[in-house]
C-alpha cells in the first residue's frame, strides 16, 4: 500500500482548524482520519485535534486483529470516549464553548475496510476505475434535497450549506454512520470540505485515476481547491492499493 496525508491553511483562513492522520499497527492494519474543527479562540482546531490524537494513540494501542464486528464496535466506542474529552474540555474551558468537529474516518485491514464519518467530511474509494462517494453528509442541506424540499442544483450554493447536523461535540449522544466496503476498491481517499466545496467531483475522479505518484496526486488536489477559491483549511487523506495486494 501507499498512502500520503497533507493539511493545508488555503488561501482565506489565518490558521488550519483540521487535523489529518494516517497510521499502521503492527499487524499492518491502517487507521486513515481527517477531522475538520469549528468553533472560535481556536476551539475548533483543539476538537479536530483530540479527535485524531485519540484515534491514533487507541488505534496503535488497542486495534490488532479484530473481526469487521469488533471493528464497528470499536469505532463506536472511540467515538463516544471522543466525544466525551471534547465536552469535558469545553467544561473546563468556558471560552471554547460551541467548539466541535467532524470526522471521517477509514480502517482497512486484509479481511475488510470500513469507512465511517460524522458530519460533512467525505469518504472516497475508486472501484473499476471509477469514483464513488460513500459517506453522507449530515447537513440540513443534505436533509433538505433528502426529503424532496431541495434539488442538487438549488443545494450547490445555498446559503445554508454548510450548517452542520451532527458533529462531535455537539451531539450527545453521538452515532456514526459506518459503510462496509467492497474488498475491490483501489484507493481510498478521505478529505474535509475545503476540498469537496472546490474542485468537483469529477476533477477529483480525474487526478486520482492519473498515472502521478500518490504524494503529487494529494498535492495537486490541494492546489486545485486553493487555486479556486481556496476559501477554506483543506486536508486529504489518501491510500493505494498495490496491484494484487489483497489476493
Amino acid at each position: 500500500m501507499q498512502s500520503f496525508y497533507l493539511t493545508d491553511c488555503g488561501k482565506i483562513r489565518t490558521h488550519n482548524e483540521d487535523s489529518v492522520i494516517i497510521v499502521k499497527n503492527l499487524k499492518d492494519e491502517y487507521l486513515m482520519a481527517v477531522a475538520d474543527g469549528m468553533g472560535g479562540h481556536s476551539a475548533g482546531e483543539v476538537a479536530s485535534s483530540i479527535t485524531i490524537s485519540y484515534l491514533s494513540k487507541h488505534f496503535k494501542e488497542t486495534f490488532l486483529g479484530l473481526t469487521k464486528q469488533q471493528a464497528i464496535d470499536w469505532l463506536k466506542e472511540t467515538v463516544t470516549e471522543i466525544n466525551s474529552l471534547i465536552f469535558r474540555y469545553e467544561k473546563d474551558h468556558p471560552e471554547s464553548k460551541g467548539m466541535g468537529t467532524t470526522l471521517v474516518v477509514a480502517l482497512v485491514t486484509k479481511e475488510y475496510i470500513l469507512i465511517g464519518n460524522i458530519g460533512d467530511s467525505s469518504g472516497f474509494v475508486i472501484k473499476d476505475k471509477e469514483l464513488h462517494k460513500v459517506t453522507y453528509d449530515h447537513t440540513l442541506v443534505n436533509l433538505l434535497v433528502t426529503a424532496g424540499e431541495l434539488t442538487e442544483e438549488e443545494a450547490v450554493n445555498h446559503p445554508k450549506k454548510n450548517v452542520l447536523m451532527k458533529a462531535l461535540g455537539a451531539n450527545d449522544p453521538i452515532d456514526i454512520d459506518i459503510f462496509d466496503c467492497d474488498m475491490e476498491i483501489t484507493d481510498i481517499l478521505l478529505s474535509s470540505d475545503g476540498l469537496t466545496n472546490m474542485v468537483d467531483f469529477k476533477q477529483i475522479e480525474k487526478v486520482l485515476l492519473s498515472e502521478r505518484e500518490v504524494e503529487d496526486k494529494v498535492v495537486s488536489l490541494i492546489d486545485k481547491a486553493n487555486n479556486r477559491g481556496g476559501t477554506d483549511n483543506i486536508s486529504i487523506a489518501y491510500l493505494k492499493f498495490e496491484e494484487g495486494e489483497k489476493e
